[in-house]
């Protein structure tokens, strides 16, 4: 009796395995065949066919604005999809070059490009030499019309509005932010209401969420990037604390460029 039982957990064993090898199988198929379809897309330049199987908005660099639409993508496509992109896409392996990458999609390499598991195009983390000439020149742009105190930055990192703020945070270099904030129908060209420096940047996981955090005389202001709670307003938090006591806490979003 006692062999007979051993048999059958081995059997048992080895069948459950089998199972699992097969649905690992199945998935790495379905994985390979969805990238083949956008890897044929970017081959044949069928910017149509990409444009189905976009979801939008694909973010850009700041401050260069989102893709919202197909029109969108159609208009700007060889800006974002430049020869290099193309023939890195174009002779990319599926099964040796994509990955997945549990539920944030399947990524090309180290995430140059990720597509969702129904192979729908979510993001582009590359930049073209016209991107970055694009995104200097705004940048640019942008600097002659903040307050004279708010002119010195290295780049520009978002803007977020709550019920009551317009807070705006700025890369000063070497890892350190800048925070500035109005009333919510202030402008930007007027003296801020608060400038706080050195800022710090923190990660929460892997997922995408994080904050910026700033001291000044005893006070603390948090700005909570929620990235992964939507991908068309993104949620954000403000919150204020004095001696570790919280004095305010504010939802808002990203304000869009």
């Amino acid at each position: 009796m006692l062999l007979m039982r051993v048999i059958s957990i081995v059997v048992l064993l080895f069948c459950g395995v089998s199972v699992f090898g097969q649905d690992v199988k199945s998935e790495e198929a379905k994985k390979n065949k969805v990238v083949q379809v956008f890897i044929d897309c970017i081959k044949h330049n069928n910017k149509t066919k990409l444009a189905s199987l976009t979801e939008f908005p694909i973010r850009r660099g700041y401050p260069i604005p989102s893709i919202k639409n197909s029109a969108g993508l159609l208009k700007c496509y060889a800006r974002v999809f430049d020869d290099s992109l193309v023939q890195l896409i174009s002779h990319s392996d599926p099964a040796a070059d994509w990955s997945t990458v549990g539920w944030r999609g399947i990524m090309l390499l180290n995430g140059v490009v990720w597509l969702n598991t129904d192979g729908k195009l979510i993001a582009v983390n590359y930049q073209s030499a016209a991107e970055a000439k694009l995104q200097a020149s705004l940048i640019a742009a942008g600097r002659l019309k903040l307050h004279p105190s708010l002119r010195v930055y290295e780049k520009p990192v978002l803007i977020m509005e709550t019920s009551k703020y317009k807070i705006r945070i700025d890369d000063m270099g070497d890892h350190h932010y800048r925070y500035a904030s109005w009333s919510k129908k202030g402008k930007m060209s007027d003296q801020p209401d608060v400038i706080i420096l050195n800022g710090v940047l923190d990660f929460d996981g892997t997922g995408g969420n994080h904050s910026y955090t700033f001291t000044n005389d005893g006070y603390s202001y948090e700005c909570y990037i929620d990235e992964m709670g939507a991908r068309h307003d993104i949620p954000t938090i403000l919150t204020v604390k004095k001696s570790e006591k919280q004095l305010m806490s504010q939802k808002g979003r990203i304000v869009a460029p």
